[in-house]
């Protein structure tokens, strides 16, 4: 799928600074996402990738600027999108089934203080198979593979039915089947129309996962197809920055 640049964008931030203690963590950030195409946003560690989709959704404490999801402030789209944090970020202990995570995607269309129905945990049920977890769904979630978790998360955004997905390295720690499986149901989302944006580490795989890749590290310093936003001396600049080296390139 190529990247369609002409369409609303479903997430656009204009001078966007965020900072926390005092030191800005995103300084002056424009950035429009393409309507069509599964969009990556790499950096190294520290560059402000969790703080961006954080200040989208506000979560961070934005000083300058703003941020439009699906060409609205997010308060008024807040559930037509769902949010999947980093798996550090999660209790792991507390004590819910992978049924139970999966359907907290569809409080927002029953009620918090509703009981689900018959019917509402049967879409849970067809969103955890969709992942290929249909047979685990009253496993508790913390005794689920890295993988697995990963799966019933965003079987939860599948519950929610969101526009905009953003998810925060979703690839991160998993097995290959656990890969295999969230990078189908990601290209079945988007050719259903529903917009994907994900936080990713791995440089290596980027071109083949994604159509659109933004470098941040604490700017944008390039946005487009992989092929052209991934450029050698771009990723230098935005590594050399933190003082690392892209794994792209540790092999020179």
């Amino acid at each position: 799928m190529t990247a369609d640049t002409s369409a609303a964008s479903p997430f656009e931030a204009s001078g966007l600074t965020v900072a926390w203690g005092g030191r800005p963590v995103l300084w002056n950030v424009d950035l429009r996402l393409p309507a069509r195409g599964l969009a990556a946003v790499v950096g190294p560690n520290g560059a402000g990738k969790s703080t961006l989709f954080k200040a989208a959704l506000g979560l961070a404490p934005v000083l300058t600027g703003q941020v439009r999801l699906l060409g609205e402030p997010v308060a008024r789209v807040r559930r037509r999108i769902a949010y999947m944090p980093q798996r550090n970020s999660v209790d792991w202990d507390f004590p819910v089934s992978a049924r139970d995570v999966t359907a907290m995607g569809l409080y927002g269309r029953v009620g918090w203080f509703r009981r689900l129905r018959r019917r509402d945990l049967e879409a849970a049920d067809a969103a955890l198979d969709r992942v290929g977890l249909g047979n685990y769904r009253h496993r508790q979630i913390g005794q689920l593979s890295g993988g697995q978790q990963q799966r019933v998360f965003l079987a939860r955004a599948l519950a929610q039915q969101a526009e905009l997905l953003l998810l925060d390295e979703p690839f991160s720690g998993i097995d290959t089947a656990s890969e295999a499986a969230i990078l189908d149901v990601l290209g079945e989302l988007e050719g259903e129309g529903r917009h994907i944006v994900c936080i990713h580490h791995d440089l290596r795989t980027v071109a083949a996962y994604f159509d659109h890749a933004t470098v941040l590290n604490a700017v944008v310093m390039a946005s487009g197809p992989p092929a052209e936003a991934l450029a050698e001396d771009t990723l230098r600049r935005a590594y050399d920055a933190s003082g690392l080296k892209p794994r792209a390139l540790a092999a020179e």
